[in-house]
Parts: structure tokens; sequence; C-alpha cells
């Protein structure tokens, strides 16, 4: 049985996200890790949350 565990794929997700890609989520508790990790580290992100997930997009630099 493959368990997985949620602080490690929302890690995986915010180190995208540090990369400057975006990164989708489908699991509401996942992505609310994803949201308060990007709080405390202060990342400049927008969160595009649909019916089907969340979309993490970081804000390019002007």
């Amino acid at each position: 049985m493959y368990i997985l565990n949620h602080r490690k794929l929302a890690q995986e997700k915010l180190e995208t996200i540090k990369r400057g890609f975006s990164a989708y989520e489908e699991s509401p508790e996942i992505a609310d890790l994803i949201k308060r990790e990007i709080r405390v580290l202060q990342l400049d992100v927008y969160e595009d949350a649909t019916e089907f997930g969340f979309w993490f997009i970081p804000n390019k630099e002007r």
C-alpha cells in the first residue's frame, strides 16, 4: 500500500513555486499546507482556486 505524505507533497510543490514555476494541487488539505508556507515565507504568489483544484502562480518581478 502506498501512503502519501501530505507535508512532503506540499514541500515538493513549494519548491516548484520557489523556482518560479506554477504548481497545481487538487487536494484542499495539501493546498492549505502550501498556502500556509507561502504566507510564512512571504512569497509573492497568485492563487487561483477553481472547482477542480488550486493553481499557485508565482508573480514575476517587473
